[in-house]
């Protein structure tokens, strides 16, 4: 993918899980937030760890207590985590220096009213920002948001591109020219059911970014 990481978020079941990795994604993400349709109980969770290690498993967070969170990187040995809600630059930092390799990504909901000013606290602390649609929701709408915003976007940070992103946004997103856009994180648009992805169809987006 013209050095294009790739994220698949809100894996759920066994078999998906499975099937999905072997596609080789960059990341696969996991959804800690109960009301979300795709939040992973602890049970399925047990599954992370037998994922390949060549993958980042991420788990997603929205406004969790940290210890909680620092009990679940240690739990499922996740690779990452990524914060949906309003966690503050000093919990971001916190969760960075209790783990020598743990990628923190750090999420914020854009429209045309986003002051990026805000960024600028977090920039030292995060591996990554991810800018998704803003919703109540906290993300998995599967609407997109305009793109050139990001055009207000300073900091030399690099990011992943989330919210809605179809098969048919392939060509839009080969044509972005940001040496910034580091990953592309697709979740509900590539779902037959929330938390179950579509293999074939993820396949053949992969195919589309690597023309």
């Amino acid at each position: 993918m013209e050095g294009l990481k790739l994220k698949v978020c809100g894996m759920k079941f066994a078999a998906n899980i499975a099937a999905v990795a072997g596609l080789q994604p960059d990341y696969l993400g996991f959804i800690f937030y109960e009301k979300s349709p795709r939040f992973i109980s602890d049970v399925s969770a047990e599954l992370i760890k037998y994922i390949p290690s060549e993958i980042k498993t991420v788990g997603v967070f929205v406004n969790e207590d940290v210890e909680v969170v620092k009990k679940k990187v240690n739990l499922y040995q996740l690779k990452a985590v990524q914060l949906h809600g309003n966690e503050s630059s000093e919990y971001c930092e916190e969760l960075k220096s209790g783990f020598n390799s743990l990628e923190v990504i750090k999420a914020f909901g854009v429209d045309e009213d986003f002051d990026f000013a805000i960024l600028n606290n977090y920039a030292a602390v995060v591996d990554y920002f991810l800018f998704d649609t803003k919703t109540k929701a906290h993300g998995g709408s599967g609407k997109t948001f305009d793109w050139k915003i990001l055009e207000r976007y300073t900091l030399d940070k690099p990011y992943f591109l989330s919210g809605g992103i179809d098969l048919e946004h392939a060509g839009v997103i080969k044509a972005i020219e940001d040496s910034r856009l580091y990953a592309l994180d697709i979740n509900s648009r590539f779902e037959v059911e929330p938390g179950v992805k579509d293999k074939e169809k993820i396949k053949g987006f992969i195919k589309e970014m690597e023309k």
